[in-house]
């Protein structure tokens, strides 16, 4: 499997892509519970700044990121509110947890549900795919991550079809910071990341890009 970046969005989005093996993923992990709390704590009361770079980078495809708000500014604004981080999985909670802290969205997949090659393109007209617990999420003219059977992410929402349970065992794990965001700090994310995923869930690091 390949994982590439469409030629016309080189300026506007830099990726980070991590691949992991070998991860078990339990429904809630006790040990996430302090370290989650207190990040919790921390964003409402330092909160973290929506980063206008990730709204920028929606702009450039244009779309208005108040309206379609990127994953990470949606988990801000729930925590703020009062409300606790969702829990689904320890391998989701924890790419929640980098993603409310860092303020970049995430996307996590299973790779076994994921078909041959991967590229980080705008959606085409008429593509969709099935949300998470939501109705279909069309991605014209939206960044998308698609491989042989067309979209499955973007970073906003993810797709049922390639979503992360307790029976995955390889994750493709993105974030989708803007071009605008130095290749350092987001080689940073990825160690963090990384770091995270494997201290909670185990794995084998196989992959790491920055785009």
């Amino acid at each position: 499997m390949t994982v590439t970046l469409a030629s016309d969005l080189a300026a506007v989005i830099r990726p980070g892509v991590l691949r992991v093996d070998e991860v078990r993923a339990v429904e809630r992990d006790g040990r996430l519970d302090a370290p989650l709390a207190e990040a919790e704590v921390r964003a409402r009361t330092g909160p973290p700044a929506e980063r206008e770079a990730v709204r920028a980078m929606y702009r450039r495809v244009g779309l208005d990121p108040t309206k379609r708000r990127p994953s990470s500014e949606a988990l801000l604004r729930r925590v703020a509110r009062g409300e606790a981080l969702p829990r689904v999985n320890s391998l989701v909670d924890v790419c929640n947890w980098c993603s409310l802290e860092l303020q970049l969205p995430y996307g996590l997949y299973d790779l076994d549900r994921v078909e041959g090659d991967v590229i980080l393109r705008l959606g085409l007209p008429g593509e969709q795919y099935q949300g998470i617990r939501k109705d279909a999420i069309h991605v014209a003219g939206r960044l998308a991550l698609a491989d042989r059977l067309g979209p499955f992410g973007n970073p906003s929402s993810d797709s049922q079809r390639t979503m992360v349970t307790v029976e995955t065992t390889r994750v493709l794990a993105v974030i989708f910071a803007p071009r605008d965001l130095a290749a350092e700090a987001v080689a940073s994310a990825l160690d963090l990341t990384s770091e995270r995923i494997r201290a909670y869930a185990g794995g084998i690091e196989r992959l790491r890009l920055v785009l």
